[in-house]
């Protein structure tokens, strides 16, 4: 049986956007801290390569990489919230390779799934500019490397973080080449994420937004997948599921108002990873967000039993009135797209 992969390399830790930030170095300490207690059945951990130039020009324009670039060995700021210090850039470029890679191994079959364990997280960067406590964007950057590299021509990536996924959006909303689908708390940060963005062009039905209010529980995302987007996907044929995986809807994350439980997350990843599995594709999961490191370390963990072939939680019964107006709504929006 072929292994589950986890890249990880502890050059990450370094990056340190400054005392009292969220995303701290401690993030991925603690995920290495558990992961360090586990036998390895079943999981092989790989450092990851640095990404090319080539590889995150697909998703990002060369002066944006000029301007990241410039900051390698430096501390410095990109925006308000996204600080840099003299190892981040470095950080960043393995974390953009570790997704890249993780498609590698996936696609050729060297893997049966991989989970890049990276930070800086990715998917608030957009093409032009670093954003959000993101300097590259990863799983845009996994993406466009399947495409180019490995001839996939239908990628699905779920982003289940916290805060919607505005750079991913971006970078993909005038394609069909991938359909976006996001679950996030709204109101919240970036202010992105309305149901009503849809995609233009050529992407017009391939971004599928699905903006719940504060209090979600487990129950609510497991049925936003069973009656949303599950069936989208389904229509859509994938040829690759990627999945911007952030903790920060968890019930004890500090930047977040959902009520998610580690268990929550593991049904979640159960149910993409038995579509993947259903029809023989591969499967990437990217670190985004996840603040609260007890709750993030063990949603993660939970999210790796999965992948290595432990049998996900059952999806919670229970659903709230607010969830369940927010994914008619959504339900309605992409009727328009899809029948559902």
């Amino acid at each position: 049986m072929r292994e589950t992969l986890l890249l990880y390399d502890e050059k990450m830790i370094e990056h340190d956007p400054g005392p009292g930030h969220p995303e701290r170095p401690d993030r991925l300490r603690a995920i290495e801290a558990m992961l360090s207690l586990r036998t390895t059945t079943r999981l092989r951990i790989a450092a990851p390569r640095a990404a090319t130039e080539e590889e995150i020009s697909r998703v990002h324009t060369f002066e944006h990489i000029a301007r990241v670039g410039e900051l390698a060995g430096q501390y410095g700021s990109l925006d308000p919230d996204t600080h840099v210090s003299p190892s981040s850039v470095r950080a960043a470029v393995l974390a953009a390779g570790a997704a890249a890679q993780a498609v590698d191994e996936v696609c050729t079959g060297k893997a049966r799934n991989a989970f890049a364990l990276v930070r800086p997280p990715g998917h608030h960067a957009v093409a032009a500019r670093p954003m959000g406590f993101c300097l590259f964007n990863n799983v845009a950057v996994a993406a466009a490397h399947a495409r180019e590299v490995h001839g996939k021509s239908r990628v699905l990536i779920v982003d289940w973080d916290v805060h919607h996924g505005n750079g991913t959006e971006s970078i993909f909303y005038e394609t069909d080449a991938v359909l976006f689908c996001s679950l996030h708390q709204f109101p919240l940060y970036p202010g992105t994420g309305d149901a009503a963005a849809a995609g233009t062009g050529a992407g017009l039905g391939y971004t599928v937004n699905v903006p719940l209010q504060a209090g979600a529980q487990d129950g609510d995302y497991a049925k936003v997948f069973d009656e949303l987007l599950l069936p989208i996907a389904t229509q859509y044929e994938p040829e690759l599921v990627l999945v911007s995986a952030g903790f920060d809807a968890h019930r004890n994350d500090p930047l977040g108002g959902m009520e998610l439980t580690e268990d929550g997350f593991a049904t979640l990843c159960g149910k993409l990873l038995q579509f993947a599995s259903a029809r023989e594709i591969g499967m990437v999961m990217t670190l985004e967000g996840g603040y609260d490191l007890a709750g993030l370390a063990k949603s993660v963990h939970a999210c790796i039993d999965v992948l290595a072939g432990s049998v996900a939680p059952p999806a919670d019964p229970r659903t709230t009135a607010r969830a369940e107006h927010d994914l008619r709504d959504a339900v309605d929006r992409q009727r328009r797209f899809w029948t559902l």
